[in-house]
């Protein structure tokens, strides 16, 4: 952690017997202990506190781009209907267009008197000229 090696604690570790002396040396220790330990419990919970917190920023950014991508995705199916509802109603007026053509067309045919055949003639007897009849 703050790395520092063997030599270097041996090294502070000659220098507070000479300093303290033997009979303050072990209850100084226990003391370094205490707020070593204590430090380290204060690290590690400042460092879970913000693996939370980068945790839950991180689910965020996820749900933020995901909100965002289902909006794109939602916008391109709005886009597809509408332009597949134009199209359906351009066929079907194309449809009705059709329809209405076609009943224009046979309504004449519907509406004209069936006229008599031209060729037959309108009187069955045969007639002869005027000179045969006396």
């Amino acid at each position: 952690m703050f790395d520092i090696g063997f030599s270097e604690i041996f090294v502070i570790a000659v220098v507070a017997l000479l300093v303290l002396g033997p009979e303050r040396l072990p209850k100084a220790a226990r003391f370094a202990g205490l707020w070593v330990r204590r430090a380290r419990a204060q690290w590690y919970s400042v460092k879970s506190e913000l693996e939370r917190e980068l945790a839950d920023e991180e689910l965020r950014r996820s749900l933020r781009e995901t909100q965002a991508d289902l909006r794109e995705a939602q916008e391109s199916l709005r886009n597809q209907l509408h332009e597949s509802r134009d199209h359906l109603q351009r066929e079907l007026r194309e449809a009705e267009q059709g329809v209405q053509a076609l009943d224009r067309h046979d309504e004449p045919a519907q509406a004209e008197p069936t006229a008599a055949p031209l060729d037959a003639p309108a009187d069955a007897t045969p007639t002869a000229p005027a000179d045969e009849r006396r």
